[in-house]
This record gives C-alpha cells, structure tokens and sequence, in this order.
C-alpha cells in the first residue's frame, strides 16, 4: 500500500508541477507586449455562427457583428439550423438593413450538430478565412482584425484563438467559478502552452481558420461533439500552428444554473471521450507536436479523474480511521497541494485580467472543494452518455445550452 500511494503521489506532484509550469509560462506570456505589423492587404473573412433557436440572444450578436472594424472583406453568415423560434426573423431583419450579413438557412439532415452546420457554411462561402462565433457572443470591434493581424504574421500559421469572456459573470456564485475556469484553463494555460511548444487549441468561438487548411484537414468531424478539440489535432497534425491572442475578446452568457451548466459539460465530456477514443486508435496523433496535445487529453481526462478519485476516497477514508498508512507522503497532503496550486492559478489568472474582490478570493478558495469535485459527476455521466450513443448506433444530437435572457456587453 505504501508503495502505490507514493507511486501514485509521484504521478499527481508531476501533473502538478506540469500545470504551474504552464500557468507560469501563461502568465509570462500575458504579460508580454504583443504587436502585428499592419497588413498591406487583408484577406477576406466569411464570420459563421451557426445557431438554432437562438432568439433570446442573436439581435444582441448580430448588432455587435454590425461593428466590427476590419479593413477586408467581411461577411457574416447566420447559419439558420431549422430554428422554430423568431431567430429567422432577427435574421432577415438585420440582413435587410446590412449588405454583408446574409442569412442561411441549413437544410435538415443527419447527424445534427455544429460541426455539420460549420460544414454547410463552409460549402457555401468562398473566403480566404473562416471565422466562427457561438450565437450568443458579442466580439469586441477589433477582435477579429487581431486575429487575422496574428494569423498572417506567424509562420506557419493556419489561423488563430481568442479570448472568451462571461458577460454574466456577476449572476451568481456559479457564473463566478465558470468565469475563473475560463480564464485560468482557456487562456492562462493556453498562452503557456503556446509559450512553450508553440501549441494552440481552438475554442469553438472566437477562433480563426484558414480555408485552405480546413479543407485540407477533411472540414469538420460530423459525429464530434468536441469539434474544436477534434479540428485541432487534425490541424496540427499537418504541421499547422494556432497562435494564441489573448487580446481578442468576446463576451458570451455561460450557464447561470447547475442543471443547464451539468448538461453543457456532459456534452463537453462526451465529446473529449469521442476524441480520445478516436486518438488511441490513430497512432498519427501521438506523432510530433500532436503527442502533447493527445496526452494532456488523457492526462485531464483519465489522469486527473483517477487522482481525484484516489484522493477523495483516501481523504474520507482517512477521516474515519479506516485506513492507515507509513508513506512519507500522504494522500492527504496532496489534497492540500493541489488546493493550493489550483488557488494560486485562479488568482494569477485574475490578477491579469482585473482588480480582485473579495469575492473573487472567496469563490477561489472554494472552487476547488466544490466546482472542480464536480468533475466526477460529469466523467460519469459523459461516460454513460457515450456508451449509451454507441450501442444505439445513433447520431450525436446538437443538445444547445440553454439561453436566458437578453444581455448586450
């Protein structure tokens, strides 16, 4: 016994200090002073966002698209999928009064999703660059210009990731966590990443592609839930880089109740076993710069699920006597370890973002006692999900996160 929980104690101390590193070398790279040389000529953009039923937030998208300042050519498409609310009318209202928003609408077939629709989109645009918005995102007016700015000066580049803001973050203790989350695993350890292996990961909005790279990578997997992740490692793999450009911003409503926020992750999750599923049987992705990508999502996924677990039980065991040990090193140290690591990754990642409350310390120090234990819940249930999907042998449904109300940045 003591020489497995010190096994396993060395393995969680080298996933720790994987994630400092990275939230380090994040914070480094915020910190830097970043400039792109302007372009002599700006390729054309086709901006996709794709939506259904999204009537309750897609005026507020469409008037911030309205004033996006790019010196290219720009068209933004409202890709329509079958929407039974007023989403179509919002549409046709603001392609009326705009030459360069059109309004699509996808025909209906199988299997439903995103990743279908953005491939529809694809088909029906002819820009030198794809841009992709969630249709309850407000860009900042300078967002994508950074982007193609970033993209066109980074050899090698195939586009480019911004970064995603919660408009709603004040709502309540849980738009809070989800807030910090964003910022501290969507962007802090997404600049280290970048800082370190020059590796970038798309984020499904506020992210740019080149048209050339996402033909040649096949479009986008219709089965994918996680069709960002999956489109990464299909990009990366052909030796093409995704810079990341913190300054981009855009600003989304991310669930404001645990039972819409459960069933938006559960999503999220099954979409990441998919695509770990789909890595072991392709040995190519643990090839190159893909190796780093395919590991963290076995060590987020199965690694830090495993800990967690071995943890929590150790911890509870240990609380009523029913487990003893001699290890030098005690699981539950590891518990207090990880705590504080987690705390001090939420507060760095703040600190470049804004001025901390006291709320903002509160909400951190409790995060990883109840946001991030939350993460079982949801293996769980993705894990049944998934299963459930493969011996139906049915499609993966576009399961959208539900809106609630109007909410212009």
């Amino acid at each position: 016994m003591t020489i497995t929980l010190t096994i396993i104690s060395i393995c969680f101390w080298v996933l720790l200090a994987y994630y400092s590193l990275l939230t380090i070398a994040g914070v480094v790279f915020r910190r830097q002073k970043k400039t792109y040389a302007q372009l002599d000529h700006y390729p054309s953009v086709a901006v996709l966002i794709p939506a259904h039923n999204e009537g309750v937030v897609i005026a507020d998208t469409l008037f911030a698209m309205t004033k996006i300042q790019y010196p290219g050519e720009l068209k933004i498409y409202l890709l329509n999928d079958n929407s039974k609310d007023d989403t179509g009318e919002i549409a046709d209202y603001y392609a009326s009064k705009y030459n360069h928003i059109y309004h699509i609408h996808v025909p209906p077939q199988t299997p439903s999703g995103k990743s279908r629709v953005l491939n529809y989109g694809l088909e029906v645009t002819q820009s030198d660059y794809i841009c992709v918005y969630d249709a309850d995102n407000q860009p900042e007016p300078k967002a994508l210009l950074m982007l193609v700015e970033a993209a066109e000066g980074t050899a090698h580049a195939v586009g480019a990731v911004g970064y995603v803001k919660n408009i709603n973050e004040k709502a309540n203790m849980l738009t809070r966590m989800i807030s910090l989350e964003f910022s501290v695993f969507q962007l802090t350890m997404q600049a280290g990443r970048w800082k370190l292996f020059r590796l970038g990961s798309l984020t499904g909005t506020n992210m740019l592609v080149k048209r050339s790279a996402l033909l040649e990578a096949g479009g986008y997997d219709p089965k994918a839930l996680a069709e960002d992740a999956d489109l990464t490692l299909s990009l990366t793999e052909k030796g093409g880089l995704l810079p990341i450009v913190p300054e981009a911003k855009t600003w989304e409503q991310e669930p404001e109740t645990i039972r819409v926020w459960i069933k938006q992750r559960t999503r999220w999750m099954q979409g990441n076993l998919y695509l770990i599923e789909k890595t072991l049987r392709n040995r190519i992705y643990f090839k190159g710069k893909n190796f780093i990508h395919s590991i963290q999502l076995l060590a987020v996924y199965i690694g830090f699920a495993f800990f967690l677990i071995v943890s929590d039980i150790w911890f509870i065991l240990g609380l009523f006597g029913a487990v003893e040990t001699t290890a030098a090193i005690p699981l539950l140290v590891l518990w207090f370890e990880s705590w504080l690591i987690y705390f001090i990754q939420l507060i760095s990642s703040q600190i470049m973002d804004k001025k901390i409350r006291f709320v903002d310390l509160l909400t951190s120090f409790l995060m990883y006692f109840t946001y991030a234990q939350l993460w079982l819940i949801l293996l769980i249930r993705g894990v049944y999900y998934q299963i459930k999907l493969k011996r139906s042998d049915d499609d993966p449904i576009w399961d959208k996160t539900e809106r609630f109300r109007n909410m212009p940045k």
